[in-house]
């Protein structure tokens, strides 16, 4: 008489992914608020994607923002890990910072005094809500693009990772560029990791 299994057993399927702020980029340089603007890296940040590439385990994938700061760090990343194509993802871009795109914190204060202290943002700001609602989408959809790798290397924004944190009852800690959250995708449920730090000398960014 053969065996078999009284039940039918599925296995959930869990892939892994480390969301990392992108290099420096010139306006980070500069102190202005970056948004959804499309600054290139410094030569900074550019070392420092190849730093992070030397310290990075293995992935199956990369993936980017379409933002040229982070589109480019994970260029260079990819072409040192020997990882590719890099596939791209519109939702994993910065928050839109509205009317405050492009000003450092002295002229946000000049034309809006007391919000930064106070937390109002202007109209046209995203809120976080909003970026927590397209991030989720981006991340489920990085999932679909990847299937079957165990481990991705998602290259996006501070703001986009924060609001990922935020969502978990995470308190803000500001994130240096190359810092970054890993993040455990469960049948559609985010699930987070610890924190790294890859190259340890990153630019602490502005607020978004």
């Amino acid at each position: 008489m053969s065996a078999k299994w009284p039940f039918s057993a599925t296995v959930k399927r869990v892939t892994r992914l480390l969301l990392v702020r992108h290099g420096e980029s010139e306006w980070n340089a500069l102190g202005k608020w970056q948004g959804q603007a499309n600054p290139p890296l410094t030569d900074k940040g550019r070392r420092q994607a190849q730093q992070a590439a030397g310290v990075l385990g293995a992935f199956d994938a990369i993936v980017a923002s379409t933002l040229q700061r982070a589109a480019e760090t994970a260029a260079i990343i990819s072409e040192a890990m020997g990882v590719g194509p890099v596939l791209v993802e519109e939702d994993l871009q910065e928050r839109s910072a509205g009317p405050w795109q492009g000003l450092t914190r002295v002229e946000i204060e000049q034309g809006w005094p007391g919000a930064l202290e106070s937390g109002h943002r202007p109209e046209g700001y995203e809120l976080d809500e909003q970026v927590l609602a397209r991030a989720h989408g981006a991340l489920l959809r990085v999932v679909e693009a990847t299937a079957g790798a165990d481990e991705v290397l998602v290259v996006t924004h501070g703001g986009v990772i924060y609001a990922v944190e935020g969502g978990a009852a995470i308190p803000m800690v500001r994130i240096p560029n190359l810092g970054g959250r890993w993040v455990e995708v469960t049948d559609g449920e985010l699930r987070l990791g610890d924190r790294v730090d890859l190259v340890g000398d990153g630019t602490v960014p502005d607020l978004l």
